[in-house]
This record gives C-alpha cells, sequence and structure tokens, in this order.
C-alpha cells in the first residue's frame, strides 16, 4: 500500500522550493488522506479475496478471507468524547475519533470503535471478533496467538511498563464476519480461521498510521471500572460543551 508524502513525513517540515513549508500534523488534527496503490483518494481499492482450504465457521456458508488495502480516510479528527461516528467500512479503518484510546490488550468488554479507530490513526492493528451465544473459544484462541506472537515493536518497549506491541483485541458485535482486523486504511474480515492470512495482514499494515507512536498519555482501559473510559451510559454529550479531548486547528493531545 502506498501511503501519500504527508502521511510519511507527519511531525516533519517540508521544504518545497526556497522556502514553504508544510504544516505539522498533530493528533486532532485532520489526517492525510490515504490513498489506494494509484495514488487516487477517492477511487475504490480493488479487494483481494482468499479461499483458505478450512471449514467456516458456525452460521457461515464457505470459508472466505476478504483484505482491503489503501481505503480512503477523508477525515480524521477528535470528537467529543461519547459522540457516536458512522465509519464508511465495517471494521473501521480510520475516519473521525474520540481524544483517548485504548489501551493495547486483549479486553473482555467491547472497546467502543471511537476509541480503538484512535488507535489506528497511531499505526496499531486491532483484532476483533462476534460471538455467537455459544461461544467462540477457537476464534479467540487464534486471535489471542496471533496478538502474542506478533513482532515486538521497538518504539513500544522504549516505554517503562508499556506494552510490547500496538495491539488491541476486543469483541465487537456491530461486524458482519465473526473475524476481522483493521489498520488505518486497511481491513481483514474472515468467516473461518485462517491464522497464516491474519498474521500476514498484521505484519503487512503494522505502523501505518499517520501518527506512528506508541504513547499511552491518553489511554483508557474499558475493563476496569478505574480504567478512565467515558462513562457514556448511551448518552449523547450536550451540543454545547467543551471537551477536553476534542482537538483543535492547532493540534491536541498525542
Amino acid at each position: 500500500m502506498k501511503r501519500s508524502v504527508f502521511a510519511r513525513m507527519c511531525g516533519a517540515v517540508a521544504v518545497v522550493g526556497a522556502a514553504l513549508a508544510a504544516p505539522l500534523c498533530g493528533c486532532g488534527q485532520s489526517a492525510p488522506p490515504v490513498t489506494n496503490d494509484e495514488g487516487d483518494a477517492s477511487a475504490p481499492p480493488e479487494p483481494v479475496t482468499l479461499f483458505p482450504d478450512a471449514p467456516p465457521l458456525p452460521g457461515e456458508t464457505e470459508c472466505k478471507v476478504v483484505i482491503r488495502t489503501g481505503i480512503p480516510v477523508p477525515s480524521a479528527i477528535h470528537v467529543p468524547a461519547c459522540t457516536p461516528v458512522q465509519y464508511a467500512t465495517n471494521p473501521p479503518s480510520g475516519g473521525d475519533h474520540w481524544g483517548s484510546w485504548a489501551e493495547y490488550k486483549r479486553y473482555e468488554a467491547e472497546v467502543p470503535r471511537e476509541l480503538y479507530v484512535h488507535n489506528l490513526e497511531h499505526g496499531a492493528i486491532v483484532l476483533a471478533y462476534r460471538c455467537p451465544a455459544s461461544g467462540c473459544a477457537e476464534v479467540t484462541a487464534m486471535l489471542e496467538e496471533v496478538r502474542t506472537e506478533a513482532a515486538s515493536d521497538p518504539r513500544c518497549l522504549t516505554l517503562s511498563g508499556g506494552p510490547e506491541a500496538r495491539l488491541v483485541m476486543t469483541p465487537d458485535s456491530a461486524l458482519d464476519t465473526p473475524i476481522a482486523a483493521a489498520a488505518w486504511g486497511a481491513t481483514y474480515t474472515a468467516t473461518c480461521l485462517d491464522k497464516a492470512s491474519l498474521s500476514r495482514f498484521v505484519a503487512d499494515n503494522y505502523a501505518r498510521g499517520p501518527e506512528d507512536t506508541c504513547s499511552g498519555a491518553s489511554a483508557v482501559d474499558v475493563d476496569r471500572p478505574d480504567g478512565g473510559a467515558p462513562d457514556c451510559d448511551g448518552a449523547l454529550p450536550d451540543d454545547g460543551a467543551p471537551d477536553a479531548s476534542a482537538g483543535t486547528a492547532g493540534g491536541g493531545v498525542p
């Protein structure tokens, strides 16, 4: 996947000609759009479809893996916490999001999409699953293997008490498929267990967000009552209420 010039130079000043400086990219600002392999930010990307030799998961009719890359992300700004955001892909592959993000770990509670999209902006991979009432132990076992076997991240290892890598594993009841993964500008969906293709997706799309950071400064843990996650209770924020986590044109939290 080809990243735009501004995405690769986020946080740096580009000098064009004699003295033209490109603006800095700060968290909370509109991120440079992801383009497809032809450099067109509007044309839909061509998906890659695989049919692994594996049985379909319960409720599915065939074993199919679909990988999409180069998905355009036209906007990536902070919105007030608890504001719902509609995403163009399922799972989300970027877009507007809340000012905080999820700690990098495996979750039992469902991480709100508006939180984990912020993780994607930081270059993370989200491993998501949709469980039937009967459970999905084999799905979570495979995702946990992919999560724990992923390569360590030097940016994370320099942080005291930090994670080994920018990976979030969460249930997601809004998925169309039992298994999914997301990166900035890329998605993976599967109706069967295929560890090889999922591990490859993680390796190929890791650290591709416009903000390449492992920072935990505003990270929250939705599994812990004291984890700092927004207490939304299904209510929308007041339209006129200021939100300290929302980004501004001058930049926001990391």
